[in-house]
């Protein structure tokens, strides 16, 4: 059985902090706010972009820099610091065993553990339809967040949520609870209990918007806001949509009532968007972005591209 180092019995002194993305960076500037021995950043390495191939350093990278923090590409480099805790957001690799073994490490997770276990808690909460997802303060340990919960707040998911909007708040509801487990210790973790579930990555051809699916599920994969389906030969994607409550109107171009309408009939180019019939339902587009162009009002892409009478 493998043997965890253990962790700081009050504030820790000096940290490694290991984070990617966006999201990674408030929390790594709360910590340095909070008076935080932050001694090491490490992240993930450079990488080329766009068509000239500049190097693009991650957001936490550029954080670090000018939080005049040293930054490391090479994990074992935790190590070498005298650090004596590793805390976690949104690193994008798994930890090895010889190093929890050596550095005691915890985790922010975007979720309300077990629930969504992996590497797209929000996605998948989105997607399933979740009225209310959290996050979780938890010890790193071989398992894939499987570890001990030391402290967790929940967020309500409304109707109008986003995955940038949704990620925003669950960041902002993570800061105070990171920092008081940092500074003042993790306290005494309570085993995770309740129905496992795993947030497998997303796959490109999840975010295909198929009119055959529920309506339900072709809104909520907009809130995830790359989803996209193609016409013509191009992708369109769908910036927003909302799901139709009342009797929608039918197609100039059929007498059948739209609840008989085969999945992707055009039922309606209003100004406030596009409706669409879906297996159960009916979707209104209200903002897309055709391939190569911004997003613009359903109602605009529509008439200017002749829409016919099906998306499908």
């Amino acid at each position: 059985m493998t043997t965890l180092a253990a962790l700081p019995a009050g504030a820790a002194r000096r940290v490694v902090y290991l984070g990617t993305p966006e999201v990674a960076v408030p929390p790594l500037r709360a910590l340095v706010t909070a008076g935080v021995n932050v001694v090491l950043v490490i992240t993930r390495v450079d990488k080329r972009r766009g068509r000239g191939s500049e190097v693009s350093p991650s957001p936490v990278k550029q954080a670090a820099q000018v939080l005049n923090i040293p930054v490391s590409h090479q994990l074992e480099d935790c190590l070498a610091v005298g650090a004596d805790l590793g805390v976690v957001v949104a690193f994008g690799r798994i930890i090895p065993v010889s190093i929890l073994e050596r550095l005691p490490m915890i985790n922010v997770h975007f979720s309300l553990l077990p629930r969504w276990r992996g590497a797209a808690p929000v996605e998948r909460a989105l997607l399933a339809g979740d009225t209310e997802t959290g996050i979780c303060i938890m010890r790193v340990e071989e398992g894939l967040d499987t570890g001990e919960v030391y402290r967790r707040a929940a967020v309500p998911i409304r109707a109008d949520h986003t995955l940038s909007t949704l990620r925003s708040e669950l960041v902002e509801a993570s800061l105070e609870p990171l920092v008081h487990a940092v500074t003042q210790g993790c306290g005494v973790g309570a085993p995770q209990s309740g129905d496992v579930t795993h947030a497998a990555k997303m796959s490109p051809s999840e975010l295909e918007i198929r009119f055959t699916d529920p309506a339900r599920i072709v809104v909520a994969k907009t809130t995830l806001e790359t989803a996209w389906f193609t016409l013509g030969g191009k992708r369109i994607r769908v910036v927003r949509a909302a799901p139709v409550v009342e009797t929608p109107s039918t197609s100039a171009t059929s007498a059948l009532p739209a609840t008989l309408q085969s999945p992707g009939t055009v039922l309606k180019i209003a100004r406030d968007g596009v409706e669409v019939q879906c297996a159960d339902g009916v979707v209104r587009l209200i903002t897309v972005q055709p391939e190569g162009r911004t997003p613009m009002a359903a109602a605009d892409w529509a008439n200017g591209a002749r829409l016919g009478a099906s998306l499908a």
